[in-house]
């Protein structure tokens, strides 16, 4: 009876011992996102696993420490039953029978249920764990003592950048993660993802340069301007006075149409600087995520893009940032991008000025957009050199073959994906050949 008993209890113990590891295993790998919203909606089991995972050292602790117990006790039970049938051998016996027993049933096996049902279970043992570290909390305690003392050794606050970061990069490896397994569609990881590189970007890498900006003079004749507008695919449009660099404000059709209206439809009566608006200059240094909220705060759609020095850079819209999100909007009134031009030989004909981020997105490409904004600026960062037409160069996994040039402007470029290389890491200048 004493025998069949003891055999009793160390099947007992085996299932507590699985119990913790189920539990330990559980309760790290949840989602805190499912449990946030299955909270939100009043699930209260969801509410006790955010109560435990609130305080993971507790958790823990309570794990440890019932399982460390459960597995000795197990151990010395079946040593004793072991001895008491076969004598001093047993102990050999019963630490071999033990050790299996407790590695396959008492941790692969539920740790790996566990971890395949992660947020079921954890939702299933919350009530009971939150229990037993009630019980335990004065043995906790003192292990806790000795834990924070020991993490005083290793960074804490001072490190708090970087655990940011990590749940950053985290949530851009789960949704790149589910998009490659075909979870979450192409386009809404890319939109995803856009909201995460906000915070990367800068207010310079986006923006329409000075070169491609659309501006009216503030001295041209009022007919001449109207003219000007109607013709423009844009509803904002710059003023400068004297110089382009002069920038004195910013016209909205709507306000000049409504001031016309007020002239009697004469256009020689309009006063142009009447309905401009005082322009808003940025640093070009703002990040995207800043100006955003900037353009939301202001209720202003517009804002000039300037350097350290005050030169205007170009500008930027809200649209502009909307596009780093949803991709590129165009409506009725928007010309035709043939920026980018795919040819029937697999290369693509690009204008120099494409920014690199809108090829990578058009194309999937992975082009670097590090050292340089649009795709004539990365040739010129990686040859070190402004390359002359007819230039072959062949980085990042490309080639690149200069096809225009405008003085020091590269105006044109053929661009053909090569063949993945096994082990390559794809940086560098690999080829620099001038086509005779």
């Amino acid at each position: 009876m004493t025998i069949a008993i003891s055999l009793f209890a160390i099947f007992l113990l085996i299932i507590l011992s699985a119990f913790f590891n189920a539990s330990e295993t559980s309760l790290t790998a949840a989602s805190r996102a499912r449990m946030h919203a299955l909270q939100e909606d009043g699930n209260m089991a969801a509410t006790l696993v955010n109560v435990v995972l609130s305080r993971p050292e507790k958790m823990i602790g309570t794990v440890l420490l019932g399982n460390t117990l459960v597995d000795v006790l197990a151990a010395a039970l079946a040593s004793k039953v072991a001895v008491d049938l076969y004598g001093e051998v047993g102990v050999a016996y019963a630490t071999a029978a033990i050790t299996i027993l407790i590695v396959i049933f008492a941790a692969v096996l539920p740790k790996t249920y566990a971890l395949a049902y992660a947020d079921r279970v954890a939702l299933i043992v919350a009530p009971i764990m939150r229990g037993l570290i009630y019980i335990l909390t004065p043995f906790t305690k003192a292990i806790e003592f000795v834990v924070r003392q020991m993490l005083k050794l290793t960074p804490g606050k001072a490190d708090d950048a970087a655990n940011i970061l990590a749940a950053h990069e985290e949530i851009r490896g789960t949704i790149d993660l589910q998009a490659k397994e075909g979870t979450v569609a192409r386009g809404d990881a890319e939109m995803l993802g856009g909201i995460l590189d906000l915070r990367d970007l800068q207010v310079a890498d986006i923006m329409v340069h000075r070169t491609k900006m659309e501006m009216i003079n503030a001295d041209d004749p009022p007919s001449k301007i109207l003219d000007q507008l109607l013709r423009s695919q844009y509803t904002r449009v710059p003023v400068w006075k004297e110089e382009p660099e002069n920038i004195v404000g910013v016209v909205h059709t709507k306000d000049l149409l409504l001031a016309l209206s007020r002239t009697g439809w004469d256009p020689e009566s309009l006063d142009i600087m009447s309905s401009a608006s005082e322009p808003w200059f940025v640093p070009d240094t703002t990040s995207v995520k800043d100006q955003l909220n900037q353009f939301l705060k202001k209720k202003i759609q517009m804002a000039l893009v300037v350097d350290e020095y005050g030169e205007v850079q170009g500008l930027i819209t809200l649209e502009d940032i909307l596009e780093e999100i949803v991709g590129q909007i165009t409506d009725e009134h928007d010309n035709p991008d043939s920026h980018i031009r795919l040819q029937s030989d697999g290369t693509v004909n690009v204008d120099g000025t494409v920014a690199i981020r809108d090829l990578n997105r058009h194309l999937d490409w992975d082009l670097p957009d590090d050292e340089a904004t649009t795709i004539a600026g990365l040739v010129i960062h990686e040859a070190q050199t402004i390359p002359e037409p007819g230039q072959v160069f062949t980085f990042h996994g490309y080639r690149f073959e200069i096809l225009r040039k405008s003085r020091n402007k590269i105006t044109a470029i053929r661009i053909k994906p090569l063949p993945k290389t096994p082990g390559a890491d794809g940086g560098g200048t690999v080829s620099n050949a001038a086509l005779g």
